[in-house]
């Protein structure tokens, strides 16, 4: 039985059915997902679809299906004049903030699904947890999508908001704790300064990043199994 991390699918499905492949995922393994699996890439919804699936995955949330969660209830109206008047500011914020973020390739295929199916999708992210804390081999790891805003070490992880842990930024120069490995994905790995190996999963100060810029140039998906410390890549 092992545990497994893999963060910003990013839609990129045949990466991520490559990675799976690699990993040689049992029944009886846990896979963790850190967020970011919507957008940018061909097939987000292909993607989830696949996650739905399997009885042996744990989705945590990532700002981009914070985003989609904030919008799709509205897709999934029947537009009609009284719908439209119901339109207010926040909701073309919303919309804006997250196509500017590469919604369209989500909406592209959401909107092809039966409403059955994109009730169940909609039901499915809302109950993506929004941090997980593990102990493995003596280890202790807190697993987040993005990172802990305004942190302090004495900040318990229950008193962080929710924009705090899937938008903020880990600063991977600082040491955030001596005993609890920092599991993180959000920022990817080609733009963390000190990273001698841009585009792998970043291992110092006792963070262990692993966005590895699936949907950018130079970027691949990225895993590990948490119980060895084994890495899997994408081509």
């Amino acid at each position: 039985m092992s545990t497994y991390v893999v963060s910003d699918i990013h839609g990129k499905y045949d990466k991520f059915i490559e990675v799976l492949d690699k990993i040689n995922l049992k029944e009886e393994d846990t896979l963790y997902v850190l967020g970011d699996i919507l957008d940018r890439g061909k097939h987000p919804i292909k993607v989830m679809l696949k996650l739905m699936e399997m009885k042996n995955v744990i989705c945590i949330v990532g700002n981009h299906e914070l985003m989609a969660i904030r919008c799709m209830d509205f897709i999934i109206q029947k537009i009609t004049a009284t719908s439209i008047d119901k339109l207010d500011k926040k909701i073309y914020r919303d919309f804006s903030i997250w196509y500017r973020n590469g919604a369209k390739t989500t909406i592209d295929e959401f909107i092809k699904l039966d409403s059955k199916m994109k009730f169940k999708i909609i039901d499915y992210m809302k109950n993506f947890i929004t941090y997980e804390k593990l102990y493995i081999n003596n280890k202790n790891f807190l697993l987040v999508h993005g990172g802990l805003g305004d942190f302090h070490p004495d900040k318990k992880i229950e008193e962080y908001t929710l924009d705090e842990l899937v938008w903020n930024r880990v600063d991977y120069d600082m040491k955030y704790f001596d005993n609890i490995y920092l599991v993180t994905g959000h920022t990817p790995t080609m733009l963390i300064e000190s990273n001698t190996n841009p585009g792998y999963i970043y291992k110092a100060n006792n963070h262990i990043a692993i966005d590895c810029g699936a949907c950018f140039h130079g970027g691949r998906l990225g895993a590990i199994c948490l119980d060895t410390g084994e890495e899997f890549y994408s081509s």
